[in-house]
């Protein structure tokens, strides 16, 4: 009984917050740098595990945009911001 008591005042605080739980895992630590986990899709395919920018709204600040680079790699982006 305790563990369902814990449970929805968990999931009661989450959202409050207004973070879901797989939410909370994809945030990062204000790096600009957000990883997306390795998965397996519903046909069996794998998905392999990679970084990518901290979604924000913004093209200007995207490591496929010119004028940037992704840290990781060194390779300069390539897209127009428009």
């Amino acid at each position: 009984m305790k563990r369902i008591v814990v449970c929805v005042c968990l999931l009661t605080l989450l959202a409050l917050l207004g973070a879901s739980p797989a939410e909370a895992r994809r945030r990062s630590s204000g790096s600009g740098i957000t990883s997306v986990r390795p998965a397996v899709t519903r046909s069996g395919t794998y998905r392999q595990g990679h970084y990518r920018t901290t979604p924000d709204g913004s093209k200007l600040n995207n490591w496929s945009t010119k004028g940037n680079a992704n840290p990781i790699t060194g390779r300069k982006g390539t897209k127009n911001w428009y």
